[in-house]
């Protein structure tokens, strides 16, 4: 496992003192988008098809910090859109730091090397670089060439320069357990990234491309025949153990969708990141007015075929903060993470 000691053993005691205050509904991660502008178009992406002026709008760096304080997850993604085209974005990030919230810059990582100036290293800040596979599969994914090499020149840059720096890659109906491994053995050996997160696609209503989304049997065999032989033990992952036995199909859970709320320049997201069901003006309206168990596999259709780290990861995190054997597995996880990253760093 990839997750640091330090935001493991905060995101624990975050989950245990919302159990003894009684709460039911609260945030690990917010899902934070200060605009929806990339420069990218990828095919599987539902942000960007959105007309110009929305596209033109920004949260400023005041809205960002009040909404992380509002829901007081702590753990911070900021996504998009493409967040380095935001002109305040360092700011966004050094006041989230400040608050000690850990936060994930996600990038494409176009602009990555020629913004690494305006940040600074902190064991609170990492970015989460997009790897989709590699250079042809990766290209083909965002649909330009050339940005496969860049992102990892990028990668490569940042850690010279003492950045934690991680990889978010999402996997589609194109991909086989080799490619998996593949991607995945390339980011941890060669590359040595310091935390991996994978997710299998999820059907974006917007996207262009509607045919390559991975259904529930598929990604469970796909990922259970890519884990085979204790390989994923070996890669940082950055997961709990018990959402990648999820991926394999090894147990089932329902979707904790407000486990990992969006803020956007709409506001706050009903009911979750990947579906847009209107938007609320308060973190308290969301978890008081949407009605949350008319979602998830076998009570919304387009919820069938989702097996997304957004909805299911907040799910595993409490289940083994829950279980004392495992909550003994998970920091074994982070004991050997560890000693993965002194090796990797020589």
């Amino acid at each position: 496992m990839a997750i640091t000691m330090r935001q493991n053993f905060k995101v624990a005691a975050h989950v245990l003192r919302q159990r003894l205050k009684g709460n039911t509904k609260f945030p690990l991660v917010l899902e934070l988008e200060p605009l929806y502008q990339c420069n990218l178009a990828c095919a599987g992406c539902g942000k960007i098809q959105h007309p110009n002026d929305i596209l033109a709008r920004r949260l400023s760096v005041e809205e960002c910090v009040a909404a992380v304080e509002e829901c007081g997850a702590p753990v911070v993604s900021i996504a998009g859109g493409e967040p380095l085209i935001h002109k305040e974005i360092d700011r966004i990030v050094a006041e989230l730091v400040k608050r000690k919230r850990f936060v994930y810059l996600c990038t494409n990582a176009l602009l990555m090397e020629k913004k690494l100036h305006l940040f600074k290293p902190s064991p609170y800040f990492s970015f989460a670089v997009h790897v989709d596979g590699l250079r042809e599969r990766h290209d083909e994914s965002v649909c330009r060439s050339g940005v496969f090499d860049k992102a990892i020149a990028a990668i490569r840059k940042a850690k010279e320069s003492g950045f934690r720096v991680t990889t978010n890659t999402t996997f589609f109906t194109q991909d086989t357990p080799k490619t998996i491994r593949d991607v995945l053995d390339f980011l941890n050996d060669e590359v040595k990234v310091d935390g991996l997160l994978i997710s299998p696609a999820y059907a974006y209503e917007k996207a262009p491309d509607q045919e390559h989304f991975l259904g529930v049997d598929n990604t469970r065999a796909i990922f259970r025949e890519a884990f085979a032989d204790g390989r994923r033990k070996k890669w940082r992952l950055n997961h709990s153990p018990l959402f990648l036995d999820f991926l394999e199909g090894k147990v089932d859970f329902q979707c904790t969708a407000w486990g990992i709320p969006s803020y956007s320049i709409f506001g706050w997201q009903r009911p979750c990141y990947l579906m847009a069901d209107g938007y609320v003006s308060s973190y308290k309206e969301l978890i008081e007015t949407t009605d949350w168990d008319k979602y998830g596999r076998g009570r919304d259709p387009r919820c069938e075929n989702c097996m997304a780290h957004c909805g299911y990861e907040p799910t595993a995190v409490t289940a083994t903060v829950s279980s004392p054997r495992q909550s003994v597995r998970a920091a074994a996880d982070v004991v050997r993470g560890a000693l993965q990253d002194v090796w990797a760093r020589g």
